[in-house]
């Protein structure tokens, strides 16, 4: 047996020496834990993930671990920044959020824990996954994770800081064995690296009627949906069922797609093969077919390269 496997099988007796050596160490009852929620781009096709929830596992045997999704594309940061804004405001505060989408591993970039308005607590690489977290609920505090954060053994390895760091630190902070200000140099939120990308607008038209154009930040991946970041109510008021939008999608100023769509409150409101308009989980506009992939049938992605142009259709 290994030398790096010896030592993590007596990891829970590492980690204790660790804290103690490094951190502030709390005595918690179980009620004072908070929940360790993971994303990333790994997929459970190996034993990535299980690592990570077992470094976990081995500084509190009662910590909640939980999923928010390792299927993002690999490398797509910009994804799992999303991801976070869909999530992370239904889980309570004090909630830490370990996000490794990592594409820089091992290089100069930041290992960060930042702290958000509301009390949320996100372990991650400086590289941009923080950026509509800090939109929706301001970052308030962050710090640089110091060396002293390491799963011990582990410094032979420079791929897995997942593991070796960000699980390690996650589950110290919400098993109250290590605190924000012990967990290393303090850095300005505004350092912080963040994408540049369209933010939705809205203008008038030359008879009048509402423009709105935005992006398509994500797709509904099971179902081939197409989201935007262009808010139905806020953007167009209220939107009488039936009321036809017409829509164009192109990527990188290229022209993808163009029709008109019935806005409806859900999908059943259209025959099966259908295409339609909807308010998403978010209230943001989203174009379907029901019971069918519309980003497929139309060859559409999603990404910072891919905008879109609503406005009411001519009846």
């Amino acid at each position: 047996m290994n030398t790096l496997m010896q030592k993590l099988l007596r990891l829970p007796a590492v980690l204790a020496f660790v804290s103690l050596s490094a951190c502030t160490v709390l005595e918690v009852e179980p009620t004072d834990r908070a929940a360790v929620v993971y994303i990333t781009d790994f997929g459970l096709g190996d034993g990535a993930v299980s690592a990570m929830k077992g470094v976990a596992t081995g500084v509190d045997s009662a910590l909640l671990l939980e999923d928010l999704t390792h299927e993002i594309e690999p490398f797509n940061i910009w994804e799992a920044s999303y991801r976070l804004r869909q999530t992370v405001s239904y889980w309570p505060s004090g909630t830490v959020f370990v996000c490794v989408i990592d594409p820089g591993v091992g290089t100069a970039r930041k290992s960060i824990v930042a702290r958000t308005q509301a009390g949320y607590l996100f372990v991650t690489p400086d590289n941009g996954t923080l950026t509509l977290v800090d939109e929706y609920d301001p970052i308030i505090e962050v710090r640089e994770i110091s060396a002293a954060h390491r799963v011990p053994g582990s410094e032979q390895s420079a791929t897995f800081h997942g593991r070796d760091v960000y699980s390690l630190t996650g589950a110290l902070l919400a098993s109250g064995q290590l605190h924000l200000e012990s967990v290393g140099a303090s850095l300005e939120p505004s350092t912080l690296v963040r994408f540049d990308y369209l933010r939705p607008s809205v203008e008038r038209g030359p008879n009048g009627s509402l423009v709105a154009r935005g992006m398509i930040p994500v797709l509904d991946p099971n179902f081939g949906n197409v989201w935007t970041n262009i808010a139905a109510t806020e953007h167009f008021g209220k939107l009488a069922s039936g009321t036809l939008l017409a829509v164009e999608i192109a990527r990188d100023g290229e022209l993808v797609y163009s029709g008109s769509l019935p806005y409806v409150d859900s999908f059943g409101a259209v025959p099966s093969g259908e295409s339609l308009a909807y308010a998403n989980s978010l209230g943001e506009l989203a174009f379907a077919l029901n019971q069918g992939s519309f980003a497929e049938r139309h060859e559409i992605s999603a990404g910072l390269s891919w905008t879109t142009t609503v406005r009411l259709a001519e009846q």
